[in-house]
């Protein structure tokens, strides 16, 4: 993995323009919607489409695993005895 680090200036209107270089080693371009997050003073931006397909995945994941634990539990022979107390 290689890192590189350019300069750049920021214009009256609070505008950079992104190193033709870092937009095409990360593929940006003119018209993508990107993504700013701001934390401990550090910004860092990243396609949008990216980021909602990282997350979707992300969620996929923890869907999955709800779904196998909830079937543990609602497949539970011992648990069954509470189903008659339910009828009653």
């Amino acid at each position: 993995m290689s890192m590189e680090i350019k300069t750049v200036r920021v214009s009256e209107k609070g505008q950079i323009a992104i190193p033709t270089s870092m937009r095409e080693n990360v593929g940006i371009e003119q018209g993508d919607d990107l993504i700013l997050v701001e934390t401990k003073g550090k910004i860092l931006i990243e396609k949008a489409d990216r980021v909602s397909k990282s997350m979707k995945d992300d969620f996929e994941d923890i869907l999955k695993y709800n779904e196998d634990s909830l079937k543990e539990v609602w497949d539970n022979k011992e648990d069954d005895i509470w189903a008659s107390y339910l009828r009653k």
